[in-house]
């Protein structure tokens, strides 16, 4: 286990989710981001952080599906990140669950805790509506290039996101889903601030949506 934060009580520091490896897929990620040009590099000594293991806990508590997690770009690059989902489409049609965590629509420290000069509350707002409509555009080039390009033209953007570490997965994902249009499955709020959580699934003739 990693845990990647601090101030937080004791507990939050004892979490155990001991969850399998997935070696095969890690070599199968390798295969595909070596061929889009990127140049990833295996770490078998390095543990869950908090970005796989809450939102795992909380979907599938018993720890018993194999995990394997993907670091983000040093760079940061927008772009890169939707290229890279773009490398890792042909997962989905193998059976893994590509899964982006973070706090997509906000993550401003100082705004969750009062020590910011805007209102949290609206800035959250525009810049989720800004997200949601881009994430379910029917146009998935123009999505793609919105999120690409999210701090030049996002309301807000760095108010919502002073740094993109949860921001990002969502480019991976949505470079993921192809054609595939996104949908909202959850909303909420969270220390005053919008939140919504994104699914790209693929309309199948005759079987519905998966």
């Amino acid at each position: 286990m990693l845990f990647d934060y601090y101030g937080f009580p004791d507990k939050a520091y004892e979490i155990k989710y001991p969850a399998p490896g997935a070696p095969v897929l890690a070599s199968r990620v390798t295969e595909l981001m070596g061929k889009a040009g990127f140049a990833p590099e295996a770490d078998r000594a390095r543990g869950f952080d908090h970005g796989v293991f809450i939102p795992l806990m909380l979907m599938f508590p018993a720890a018993d599906i194999p995990v394997f997690q993907l670091s983000m770009l040093a760079s940061l690059n927008a772009a890169e990140h939707v290229r890279m989902g773009q490398a890792l489409q042909p997962l989905r049609e193998e059976g893994v669950l590509i899964l982006g965590s973070g706090m997509q629509s906000f993550h401003n420290m100082g705004g969750f805790f009062g020590r910011s000069n805007f209102d949290v509350g609206k800035v959250s707002k525009d810049f989720d509506a800004w997200l949601t409509g881009v994430v379910t555009s029917k146009n998935t080039a123009w999505r793609d290039g919105q999120l690409a390009a999210w701090a030049k033209v996002a309301p807000q953007a760095r108010d919502a996101h002073p740094r993109e570490e949860h921001l990002l997965p969502a480019m991976v994902c949505a470079g993921a889903a192809g054609t595939d249009v996104g949908e909202v499955i959850f909303e909420t709020t969270l220390l005053g601030t919008s939140a919504s959580v994104y699914r790209f699934r693929r309309v199948t003739a005759g079987r519905g949506r998966r």
